[in-house]
């Protein structure tokens, strides 16, 4: 795989989480993707497999209400099978809420997300927020 085409799965990857397309998703994850959630909280941590990262993510809207997105994703960049972006995240419950920037990085493997690693702007109050 070249950098270009690895740029272009983790785009489809993110229109398809800000379509809600979770199938589109789910196809873009390797069957053993490992995601590695940052902090202390009780959803950080390795998530292995794409039941796992599922349920995670289903943390993510159950805990927020349904409000968490991502509501901007800069400019992909790439070396090799390794693609970075800042982002910017949101999210709001009662009593609370959640917004800032980020930096994604994912490694594609075979033609697929393989393992994720985020890194928050504010580490404390991501792990705050959700607990």
């Amino acid at each position: 795989m070249n950098t270009a085409h690895n740029m272009e799965i983790v785009r489809a990857y993110f229109d398809a989480a800000a379509r809600g397309d979770l199938e589109a998703v789910g196809a873009a994850f390797s069957d053993d993707i490992e995601w590695h959630q940052p902090g202390k909280g009780t959803l950080s941590g390795l998530h292995q497999g794409k039941a796992a990262v599922f349920a995670l993510l289903g943390q993510f809207m159950q805990r927020s209400g349904g409000s968490f997105r991502i509501d901007a994703v800069g400019p992909l960049m790439a070396q090799g099978d390794l693609v970075s972006t800042p982002l910017h995240f949101c999210a709001e419950k009662a009593g609370a809420a959640m917004a800032m920037s980020g930096i994604d990085v994912l490694r594609i493997e075979n033609g697929r997300i393989r393992e994720v690693w985020l890194f928050s702007e504010d580490q404390g109050a991501e792990d705050a927020f959700w607990g």
